[in-house]
């Protein structure tokens, strides 16, 4: 089970965007918890996954939650800014599985 953390400014944003990729994950037969968290969660969220994307939005702060992934081996980057407009499902869900070096 593959556990993918999405973080933005309330989590609302994001909503969508884990909607997406479940379904894009269920027809590719891969079994995916997909969550979503405003960005005062993430930090305390980030044990829990395997990787965390966080809204363009929110590229000021990769730094810091990058430093907080670090303690959990859990690699966190910016969703890809195409991909979060559109609500792009099966280009995040990539995304997410080449950080954590599945794809």
């Amino acid at each position: 089970m593959k556990k993918i953390l999405l973080a933005c400014s309330s989590g609302m944003s994001t909503s969508l965007l884990v909607t997406k990729m479940s379904e894009h994950a269920k027809s590719i037969g891969d079994e995916a918890e997909i969550w979503a968290v405003g960005q005062d969660r993430a930090k305390k969220e980030m044990e829990n996954a395997d990787v965390v994307l966080i809204g363009p939005q929110m590229s000021f702060l990769k730094k810091e939650l990058q430093g907080e992934g670090e303690k959990y081996g859990v690699p966190v980057d910016v969703i890809d800014t195409v991909a979060y407009g559109m609500a792009d499902g099966k280009k995040a869900y990539e995304q997410a599985l080449n950080l954590m070096g599945e794809q």
